[in-house]
């Protein structure tokens, strides 16, 4: 009978647990709702299980259906708060701090998901001061799926603006609506599904990508539970960065490479800050450790240091002395480390750097701070260097094909079936995209995929032509001085086309880049250039919002005038001289440098060797050394080509 009891005792618990209403993550404590806007609020109960939701004064009554989902709309609210909701079922639900105004997903890759925290130097007095409760966060976890969307994501909160929240804000985003709060002191809420080193058709469904067979091909096997487990099997999904393990040399023993005890043998000298590839060290993805002795002067010791390690690709550990000091597993991330203050002696310190590479070039990148700091001394730690490799990691490839390993998050659809598909029942204002690194190699592709990629989230959606403002790609990569073709450009072409679409705005960062990273420090720019284009695209000012836009031109004589779009005030210079990164080539198709002059809204290009001209460009390389064309608003030119070749 004790047992019988007991049985049921469990079942009655077990149904009543079944009949307890669920909300998605995103309605919860502290949310920020679309001011002006219907809102939907859905959740999961027990079939035909009968809920009301109290919000804002008024009741709202719906059914959960045969499968235990249900959804209501509420009449609109103007920006504000904080209000207060209660769902209630056989449970009741309470929800407080909710402000009303707007609702942003920003979305991308890593200069998108580039954290406040990662530079905690550059960004260290606005971490500090920063008091915005008003600006708010959700960061939806990062989780793949292959097989098909998902209306729920694994965890997240929401977060406001303060110093011990603001870390993860992504950075773009934090910025963006810094802008605009401070404009408009509307409440702004910013839904941060970005994963870095991810492509763009990762991001759409498979609805949206059914114009490229080729994509759909992937998707339809990506289904196949077999093919799947034999891409595991074969190291692709998901995809598995190398461990490290005691078959690093330099951990081996009987000494560690960092002790101080260690004598090293058959080590090579090398310049830090530099990539070993480029210093004779070929293809190699591993361990690779450095060491230097510091001369460190008696006024420095007993005191608090700290110790300047730029930026290193991918990970590092810092030993001084023997004794580790800090590691870092983030390749976006500045390195600064505080030392103890009993670590440092007066005389010769050893400092021993461990990197750990998982492919593309490793090492220290040049160009980024490199010193020993305390009180007023500081202590250079470029120079020579020696180095010896610890660990070289095998390539992993799908199935021994050599084909190389697939990641799951870069797989078509899967990072929309698994943090886009969550969030499109939640009221939005509109989307911010920073991306396109990852699809360098497919340029000309992108066009058709970033404007596929548009069509499908407004659909989605269902709010009509959503604002869709992106951030066009920075300079990046080696200067070149003479005309050349360029991926990096054509990219930036590719994005340019997405203006095509109504709706639709882009932030020109050709002159906010860095050659050396890929991931720029500057992102309180490029956020405030998208505010621009939030102001004028959805609040409706009547200001000049981006800078230049090739919009035509005409060949007269042995000249070429271009027009353009957005000239605001008028076209300049920053820096008082001619237009530069303009190239001109005839019916040869040889690019040359060309002279210029600007007249009124058009800028005229020739070249006195060139009789019949035919063909721009303007700043199309990866990295372009000077292009310096702007409106008197101060915004960029985009880069353009007139031909299609």
């Amino acid at each position: 009978m004790k047992k019988q009891i007991l049985f049921l005792t469990a079942l009655f618990t077990l149904a009543y647990s079944f009949a307890q209403v669920r909300l998605p993550k995103l309605i919860s404590d502290g949310m920020i709702l679309q001011r002006d806007a219907k809102i939907k609020v859905w959740g999961w109960a027990s079939k035909n299980e009968k809920i009301t939701v109290t919000f804002n004064k008024r009741v709202y009554k719906t059914q959960a259906d045969v499968n235990g989902e249900w959804a209501i709309w509420l009449s609109p609210v103007k920006a504000g708060g904080p209000y207060a909701m209660n769902i209630k079922a056989s449970n009741t639900i309470a929800i407080n701090d909710i402000l009303a105004g707007d609702v942003w997903l920003c979305s991308g890759q890593s200069n998108m998901e580039y954290q406040l925290g990662y530079d905690d130097a550059t960004y260290a007095r606005e971490m500090a001061e920063v008091n915005y409760p008003q600006i708010r966060q959700f960061k939806v976890p990062n989780r793949p799926l292959l097989d098909a969307p998902n209306n729920e994501m694994a965890g997240g909160a929401w977060k406001t603006a303060n110093p011990k929240d603001i870390a993860p804000f992504t950075a773009v985003g934090y910025f963006f609506a810094k802008n605009l709060y401070e404009k408009y002191h509307v409440p702004i809420g910013l839904i941060n599904s970005s994963v870095g080193g991810t492509p763009i058709e990762a991001w759409i469904s498979e609805e949206g990508l059914k114009e490229f067979p080729s994509i759909i091909s992937t998707v339809e096997k990506n289904k196949d539970t077999s093919y799947i487990n034999s891409m595991r099997r074969g190291g692709g999904f998901p995809r598995q960065q190398p461990q490290q393990t005691i078959t690093d040399k330099g951990l081996m023993g009987p000494i560690t490479w960092f002790d101080p005890a260690y004598v090293p043998n058959g080590w090579s000298a090398i310049t830090v800050p530099s990539f070993w590839e480029d210093q004779g060290v070929k293809d190699v993805d591993g361990n690779v450790w450095f060491r230097k002795e510091v001369e460190v002067p008696a006024s420095m010791i007993g005191k608090p240091a700290r110790v300047y390690l730029g930026r290193i690709i991918d990970a590092d550990v810092l030993y001084i002395n023997g004794k580790q000091i800090g590691r870092t597993g983030s390749l976006y991330t500045e390195r600064r480390y505080t030392i103890p203050v009993d670590i440092l002696k007066a005389g010769k310190n050893l400092f021993v750097v461990k990197i750990t590479n998982n492919s593309g070039k490793g090492g220290f990148v040049p160009d980024k701070p490199y010193y020993l700091f305390s009180g007023n001394d500081t202590v250079s730690l470029e120079g020579r260097w020696q180095y010896k490799v610890g660990e070289v990691f095998v390539p992993r490839t799908a199935n021994g094909n050599g084909a190389g390993f697939v990641s799951a998050q870069n797989s078509p659809t899967a990072l929309y079936n698994g943090m886009i598909a969550p969030v499109i029942n939640y009221t939005i204002k509109g989307f911010l995209w920073y991306q396109g690194e990852s699809n360098i190699t497919r340029a000309k592709e992108y066009a058709a995929l970033q404007k596929a990629e548009i069509n499908d989230w407004r659909k989605k959606w269902s709010l009509g032509d959503l604002p869709f403002l992106f951030v066009q790609l920075p300079n990046y990569g080696d200067h070149t001085y003479l005309p050349a073709e360029s991926s990096w450009a054509q990219l930036r072409e590719s994005q340019f086309k997405a203006l095509a679409l109504p709706n639709t705005g882009m932030a020109v960062t050709i002159d906010i880049g860095e050659w050396n990273d890929i991931h720029p420090w500057n992102k309180h720019e490029p956020g405030r250039r998208l505010a621009l284009l939030a102001e004028k695209i959805v609040y409706g000012e009547n200001i000049i919002a981006t800078g230049p836009l090739y919009q035509s031109h005409k060949t007269e004589g042995h000249k070429i005038i271009i027009a353009f779009t957005n000239t605001g005030s008028g076209l300049t210079t920053n820096n008082g001289e001619a237009p530069a990164e303009f190239a001109i080539a005839g019916k040869d198709k040889k690019f040359v440098w060309a002279k210029t002059k600007i007249d009124g809204d058009k800028v005229i290009v020739w070249n006195d060797d060139i009789a019949e001209p035919m063909y721009v460009r303007y700043a199309w390389a990866e990295s372009p050394p000077y292009p310096n064309l702007y409106n008197k608003e101060g915004l960029p030119a985009s880069p353009f080509r007139t031909d299609d070749f």
